[in-house]
């Protein structure tokens, strides 16, 4: 992603997305950044990332208990962690939460034991995201060819 997509990303969307910052309470540097959708039901974490100079820190599960905060703060019912990769060591600390769910066949589905899933796909082997959303289709909305 380079910071042209990053700023349509943010910018050019109709949903409330902000940035959220994270500051070292020591050095007061920047220590950790989410983009965060505001929903109708709840927030959307759609991209985190952190120094990695902290990644000792756990600020991974530090910035999805501040979400689980913020949600309650103004009574929105779920916090949606964004996309988990079953077997990703970079995303594994977002299994250490309960009541997780999965999207999966157009439906949600309760994850009970997330060590016991699989990815479908490699992340590789996907499309790349501009891709993807061009291929979005909307129920009840007909294209035209």
């Amino acid at each position: 992603m380079d910071v042209f997509e990053f700023a349509n990303m943010i910018e050019e969307t109709p949903i409330k997305t902000r940035v959220i910052e994270y500051s070292s309470r020591e050095s007061r540097e920047l220590a950790a950044v989410c983009l965060t959708d505001v929903l109708d039901d709840g927030v959307s974490m759609v991209y985190s990332f952190f120094d990695p100079e902290l990644a000792g820190n756990s600020l991974g599960t530090y910035v999805i208990l501040d979400h689980i905060r913020i949600a309650q703060e103004v009574d929105l019912p779920y916090v949606y962690l964004g996309y988990w990769v079953p077997g990703s060591t970079k995303m594994g600390y977002k299994a250490n939460f309960s009541g997780l769910e999965i999207y999966r066949g157009q439906q949600w589905e309760a994850i009970e034991e997330p060590s016991q899933l699989e990815a479908a796909t490699h992340p590789l082997a996907v499309e790349p995201i501009a891709e993807q959303v061009a291929n979005i289709k909307i129920p009840g909305v007909h294209t035209v060819k």
